[in-house]
């Protein structure tokens, strides 16, 4: 039977699965200080538990993205939402150590849905709706991953962390459903074969890329193991560039990766995954650390998660304005606005930290421009490549979205580790070290300026399919002859 969803009920079911991946990413933070106990194992070996989401999740992306083009975009994301969901049974059923990691693994999967639900807009809705279901999953993924942790927190501490596992797969069951009644199958295929070698080698290159940028503040920055895992993965992604410009069918279309716009919308993506992780990194401590710091305000973690993902709600109820944005003026100055915005944010908090109220102003104001900034370059990645290769090409987009993540975790770390002060007998992180880390993540904003500024300026060629890039202020339809200014 044909399923022929309304472009809204499709663009509200895709967004719903964007929630799920986004709030799977965050739902063991909470649990951190007690799986020791309740898995019995080392506090090292626990917080596997977590890293192991963040790599899968990183490595599905691209390879999910391939998959749907090859062999239908609808089809792979019921395979990856029932992985997700048998993951988190897994993890519900869990009581040692390896099932809840092997479950938590799967769970990571949910972020290939964000490169499909991409592909998938672009498939079934009319141009002039894309921009804004962009606009409003961007806004799904910031507030999933803002209220991910407080959600998961209330749910922790007032029923139990199983409850956390079960009201996953109720969940993943329910975006499956809703997918199988909803999501029309894409018509759009690309031609070949999935590279069986690319896929293994990418994996295995991320993996050895993103482990040791994960783990480095445990294993030693300087450590065997760590520079080891990093060299070894530099050599196999180069060896893997290499096949994939050489084979038939490959994974990934470098080729295509490498034209100017979507280059320069994937670096930019990777400082502004920085940036935007900065604030989910230092903001709770700020609002959690004791008094007696000078500058903490001792807020439970409940508390500071809700003032935290202010900036998620931001994103959501900007999804109107972000979506006009870049009808109006096009993607890659929506880029640049939202790179500016999420600076404004840093700055005002290097000078502002006096009360929560003012915590909750910077995060809202981080938050609307990391909506604005991630739905515009969704919409450049989408408009920048074939049809048939819209959803690995947002795949590798996602995917740099990860690494500047990951990138930032491990440099705050050590920032913060090198600006301390004692309270009572524990070392914390000082105010001074957390205002290095709000410059730090203004000057990855103003980095994501910079590669958004060197996108092309460009509007549609007349009778052509693609949307602009940029578009001048008296053309706000695209319509008219169109010129091509780089």
């Amino acid at each position: 039977m044909k399923r022929s969803g309304s472009p809204s009920a499709v663009v509200a079911v895709l967004s719903l699965t964007a929630l799920l991946a986004s709030l799977l990413q965050t739902l063991a933070i909470p649990l951190i200080p007690n799986l020791p106990v309740i898995l019995n194992a080392s506090p090292t070996d626990a917080s596997w538990v977590v890293t192991v989401s963040l790599l899968t999740g990183a490595i599905v992306t691209p390879v999910s993205g391939r998959l749907g083009d090859l062999f239908g975009k609808r089809r792979v994301l019921l395979l990856i939402l029932a992985a997700v969901i048998t993951g988190a049974v897994i993890s519900a059923l869990a009581g040692s150590l390896w099932p809840m990691v092997i479950g938590r693994g799967l769970q990571g999967f949910a972020m290939g849905v964000i490169p499909l639900a991409f592909g998938l807009f672009r498939d079934q809705l009319p141009p002039r709706r894309i921009g804004g279901a962009i606009a409003l999953l961007s806004a799904a993924l910031g507030l999933g991953g803002a209220a991910g942790i407080p959600l998961a927190g209330l749910v922790a501490e007032h029923l139990n962390w199983h409850a956390l596992f079960w009201g996953s797969a109720g969940l993943g069951l329910l975006c499956a459903l809703l997918t199988a009644l909803v999501v029309p199958g894409s018509p759009q295929r690309a031609e070949g074969r999935l590279d069986v070698v690319g896929t293994v080698g990418l994996t295995v290159g991320l993996v050895g890329l993103l482990l040791p940028i994960v783990k480095g503040g445990q294993w030693g920055w300087g450590s065997a193991r760590t520079l080891g895992f990093g060299v070894a993965a530099i050599v196999l992604l180069l060896a893997w560039a290499r096949h994939e410009l050489r084979v038939r069918s490959p994974l990934v279309d470098l080729r295509v990766s490498a034209r100017r716009p979507v280059l320069m919308a994937n670096l930019a993506t990777v400082a502004m995954g920085f940036a935007i992780f900065a604030m989910l990194f230092a903001f709770p401590q700020i609002l959690q650390a004791p008094t007696a710091t000078g500058y903490g305000f001792g807020q439970s973690p409940v508390r500071s998660g809700l003032v935290v993902a202010t900036n998620g709600v931001v994103a959501l109820l900007l999804t109107p304005v972000a979506a006009r944005l870049i009808s109006r003026y096009g993607a890659r100055l929506a880029m640049m606005l939202g790179a500016i915005v999420i600076a404004a944010g840093y700055v005002f908090v290097t000078l502002r930290t006096d009360s929560v109220i003012e915590i909750l102003v910077a995060s809202g104001i981080i938050g609307a421009g990391a909506g604005i900034s991630t739905a515009a370059t969704g919409k450049l990645i989408t408009d920048a490549v074939p049809v048939t290769d819209t959803a690995s090409a947002n795949g590798v987009n996602t995917l740099m979205r990860s690494v500047g993540s990951a990138t930032s975790a491990a440099v705050l770390t050590v920032v913060l580790a090198h600006a301390t002060i004692s309270v009572g007998s524990a070392a914390l992180p000082s105010a001074e070290g957390f205002r290095t880390t709000f410059i730090v993540g203004a000057a990855a904003a103003l980095v994501g300026l910079f590669f958004s500024a060197l996108i092309p300026k460009r509007t549609p060629m007349s009778g052509g399919p693609e949307e602009q890039y940029s578009k001048p202020v008296n053309a706000p339809d695209g319509h008219g002859p169109g010129v091509v200014d780089l």
